[in-house]
Protein backbone atom coordinates (compact mmCIF):
# COMPACT_ATOMS: atom_id res chain seq x y z
CA UNK A 1 0.00 0.00 0.00
CA UNK A 2 1.50 3.38 -0.96
CA UNK A 3 2.25 5.78 1.87
CA UNK A 4 0.18 8.96 2.13
CA UNK A 5 2.16 12.11 1.32
CA UNK A 6 3.15 14.62 3.97
CA UNK A 7 1.71 17.96 2.84
CA UNK A 8 1.20 21.43 4.31
CA UNK A 9 -2.39 20.32 4.99
CA UNK A 10 -1.45 17.20 6.98
CA UNK A 11 1.31 19.07 8.84
CA UNK A 12 -1.26 21.71 9.89
CA UNK A 13 -3.71 19.02 11.06
CA UNK A 14 -1.02 17.20 13.06
CA UNK A 15 0.20 20.47 14.58
CA UNK A 16 -3.36 21.31 15.68
CA UNK A 17 -3.84 17.82 17.16
CA UNK A 18 -6.70 16.98 14.79
CA UNK A 19 -7.58 13.30 14.44
CA UNK A 20 -7.93 12.46 10.76
CA UNK A 21 -7.79 9.43 8.49
CA UNK A 22 -5.72 9.29 5.30
CA UNK A 23 -7.44 7.98 2.17
CA UNK A 24 -5.48 7.34 -1.03
CA UNK A 25 -7.27 6.60 -4.28
CA UNK A 26 -6.44 6.41 -7.98
CA UNK A 27 -6.76 9.98 -9.26
CA UNK A 28 -8.52 10.50 -12.58
CA UNK A 29 -8.06 13.73 -14.53
CA UNK A 30 -11.37 15.63 -14.47
CA UNK A 31 -12.94 12.86 -12.36
CA UNK A 32 -13.77 15.17 -9.47
CA UNK A 33 -15.59 14.16 -6.33
CA UNK A 34 -17.61 11.43 -8.12
CA UNK A 35 -14.39 9.43 -8.61
CA UNK A 36 -13.06 9.93 -5.09
CA UNK A 37 -16.46 9.06 -3.56
CA UNK A 38 -16.69 5.91 -5.69
CA UNK A 39 -13.10 4.87 -4.93
CA UNK A 40 -13.52 5.40 -1.17
CA UNK A 41 -17.06 4.01 -1.03
CA UNK A 42 -18.51 7.13 0.59
CA UNK A 43 -21.43 9.42 -0.22
CA UNK A 44 -20.37 12.17 -2.66
CA UNK A 45 -22.28 14.65 -0.47
CA UNK A 46 -19.62 14.11 2.26
CA UNK A 47 -16.72 14.66 -0.16
CA UNK A 48 -15.99 18.37 0.07
CA UNK A 49 -14.47 20.17 -2.88
CA UNK A 50 -12.08 23.07 -2.35
CA UNK A 51 -12.63 25.79 -4.95
CA UNK A 52 -10.32 28.77 -5.37
CA UNK A 53 -12.30 31.74 -6.65
CA UNK A 54 -11.81 35.48 -6.94
CA UNK A 55 -13.95 38.58 -6.70
CA UNK A 56 -14.10 41.32 -9.33
CA UNK A 57 -10.89 42.89 -7.95
CA UNK A 58 -8.98 39.61 -8.29
CA UNK A 59 -8.92 39.02 -4.51
CA UNK A 60 -8.77 35.24 -3.97
CA UNK A 61 -11.07 33.24 -1.70
CA UNK A 62 -11.73 29.60 -0.96
CA UNK A 63 -15.15 27.99 -1.15
CA UNK A 64 -15.87 24.58 0.40
CA UNK A 65 -18.83 22.81 -1.18
CA UNK A 66 -20.46 19.36 -1.10
CA UNK A 67 -19.18 17.23 -3.97
CA UNK A 68 -22.69 16.71 -5.34
CA UNK A 69 -23.56 20.42 -5.38
CA UNK A 70 -22.49 23.47 -7.38
CA UNK A 71 -21.81 26.99 -6.13
CA UNK A 72 -24.15 29.82 -7.07
CA UNK A 73 -21.51 32.48 -7.71
CA UNK A 74 -24.25 35.11 -8.00
CA UNK A 75 -25.60 34.23 -4.53
CA UNK A 76 -22.06 34.02 -3.12
CA UNK A 77 -21.26 37.52 -4.43
CA UNK A 78 -24.49 38.79 -2.86
CA UNK A 79 -23.69 37.19 0.52
CA UNK A 80 -20.12 38.58 0.43
CA UNK A 81 -21.30 42.05 -0.66
CA UNK A 82 -19.10 42.07 -3.77
CA UNK A 83 -20.03 42.66 -7.42
CA UNK A 84 -19.03 39.22 -8.70
CA UNK A 85 -17.24 35.98 -7.87
CA UNK A 86 -15.79 33.58 -10.42
CA UNK A 87 -13.51 30.54 -10.40
CA UNK A 88 -9.81 31.30 -10.79
CA UNK A 89 -7.97 29.97 -13.83
CA UNK A 90 -6.05 26.80 -12.83
CA UNK A 91 -2.60 28.43 -12.91
CA UNK A 92 -3.88 31.36 -10.79
CA UNK A 93 -5.52 28.94 -8.32
CA UNK A 94 -2.24 26.96 -8.11
CA UNK A 95 -0.30 30.17 -7.41
CA UNK A 96 -2.69 31.31 -4.65
CA UNK A 97 -3.03 27.94 -2.90
CA UNK A 98 0.41 26.42 -3.45
CA UNK A 99 -1.37 23.22 -4.52
CA UNK A 100 -2.10 21.79 -7.96
CA UNK A 101 -5.74 21.96 -9.05
CA UNK A 102 -7.16 18.51 -8.32
CA UNK A 103 -5.11 18.42 -5.13
CA UNK A 104 -6.15 21.72 -3.56
CA UNK A 105 -6.71 21.71 0.19
CA UNK A 106 -8.15 24.60 2.21
CA UNK A 107 -5.54 23.72 4.85
CA UNK A 108 -2.01 25.10 4.70
CA UNK A 109 -2.45 27.30 1.65
CA UNK A 110 0.53 29.32 0.44
CA UNK A 111 -1.41 32.57 0.67
CA UNK A 112 -3.90 33.20 3.50
CA UNK A 113 -7.35 33.45 1.90
CA UNK A 114 -10.82 33.82 3.42
CA UNK A 115 -12.59 30.45 3.58
CA UNK A 116 -16.34 30.29 2.90
CA UNK A 117 -18.08 26.97 3.50
CA UNK A 118 -21.56 25.78 2.68
CA UNK A 119 -23.25 25.81 6.11
CA UNK A 120 -24.73 22.30 5.73
CA UNK A 121 -21.22 20.77 5.65
CA UNK A 122 -21.20 21.17 9.43
CA UNK A 123 -24.35 19.03 9.76
CA UNK A 124 -22.33 15.97 8.67
CA UNK A 125 -20.55 13.65 11.12
CA UNK A 126 -17.54 13.20 8.85
CA UNK A 127 -16.23 14.91 5.74
CA UNK A 128 -13.55 14.01 3.23
CA UNK A 129 -11.50 16.82 1.78
CA UNK A 130 -8.33 17.10 -0.18
CA UNK A 131 -5.19 16.45 1.80
CA UNK A 132 -3.01 18.55 -0.51
CA UNK A 133 -2.19 16.07 -3.25
CA UNK A 134 -4.09 14.52 -6.16
CA UNK A 135 -5.57 11.18 -5.13
CA UNK A 136 -5.35 11.94 -1.41
CA UNK A 137 -8.25 12.85 0.87
CA UNK A 138 -8.37 13.28 4.63
CA UNK A 139 -11.45 12.22 6.57
CA UNK A 140 -12.30 14.24 9.66
CA UNK A 141 -15.02 15.72 11.82
CA UNK A 142 -16.11 19.02 10.19
CA UNK A 143 -16.04 20.67 13.64
CA UNK A 144 -12.25 20.29 13.50
CA UNK A 145 -12.19 22.52 10.41
CA UNK A 146 -13.60 25.30 12.58
CA UNK A 147 -10.73 24.81 15.00
CA UNK A 148 -7.95 25.15 12.41
CA UNK A 149 -9.50 27.58 9.92
CA UNK A 150 -11.52 30.77 10.23
CA UNK A 151 -14.61 29.75 8.32
CA UNK A 152 -17.45 31.96 7.12
CA UNK A 153 -20.62 29.97 6.61
CA UNK A 154 -22.65 30.65 3.47
CA UNK A 155 -25.73 29.14 1.82
CA UNK A 156 -24.90 29.08 -1.87
CA UNK A 157 -25.43 25.45 -2.94
CA UNK A 158 -27.21 24.61 -6.18
CA UNK A 159 -28.53 21.00 -6.16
Amino acid sequence: MPKAPSTNATRLLRQAGVLYAEHLYRYEERGGTAVSARELGVDEHAVIKTLVMEDETGAPLVVLMHGDREVSTKELARQLSVKSVSPCKPDTANRHSGYLVGGTSPLGTRKPMPVHAEATIFDLDRVYLNGGSRGFLVGLDPKDLDRVLTIHRVSVAIP
